[in-house]
């Protein structure tokens, strides 16, 4: 069974992450969320979140991808964080997946995991930074090797999917999507 890590940063985008949490358990993977701290998640918009474990607790355990939600300032929260860089260098150098959707891309560009991919993010979240390293483009996915990201809440449930997808198959999306009765 494919096990994600969806680690949860104060003022994270609750659309982004209970979508990509949702999705991805309906599809049987074991997901895991661990939050920076003791503390219950307080989402950008409100929404407060319970993790499963907190980030040291799960430092060591073994994942198949890693999905950084966005949101400001939990995007920042997690660039901050140095536990989230130890973890992103150590599944890339596993040759793992790792993903990122609105302004959370700008945590796997400060780490160099970006450095010589396409990627794409929400409008604006890259602006201070150097992306002479990267190619940005303008699409709802961008899916280069093991590194996927994505723009925004708009295009969490498609992310979703896609990671879907990746680990399990099209067979597995399917699954997953047509229930949703989307159009």
């Amino acid at each position: 069974m494919a096990k994600v890590l969806v680690p949860l940063a104060q003022g994270c985008e609750e659309l982004e992450a209970v979508t990509i949490i949702d999705l991805l358990r309906r599809a049987g993977i074991d997901v895991i969320t661990a939050s920076l701290d003791e503390q219950p998640v307080t989402c950008s918009r409100g929404t407060v979140i319970i993790a499963d474990k907190t980030l040291d607790d799960i430092m060591n355990d073994q994942f198949d991808l890693m999905v950084l939600p966005g949101g400001l300032p939990g995007a920042d929260n997690l660039n901050h964080d140095p536990r989230i860089h130890q973890l992103i260098k150590r599944l890339s150098g596993e040759d793992k997946y790792i993903a990122a959707i609105c302004a959370a891309p700008k945590v796997l560009l400060t780490n160099g995991v970006l450095n010589g991919k396409k990627a794409t993010a929400y409008p604006g979240a890259l602006d201070a930074l150097d992306t002479s390293a990267i190619q940005l483009e303008d699409k709802p996915i961008e899916k280069d090797g093991k590194v996927i990201t994505s723009r925004g809440p708009g295009t969490a449930m498609d992310f979703a999917l896609t990671l879907i997808e990746t680990l399990l198959g099209k067979e597995a999306r399917d699954a997953v999507e047509k229930p949703l009765q989307r159009p």
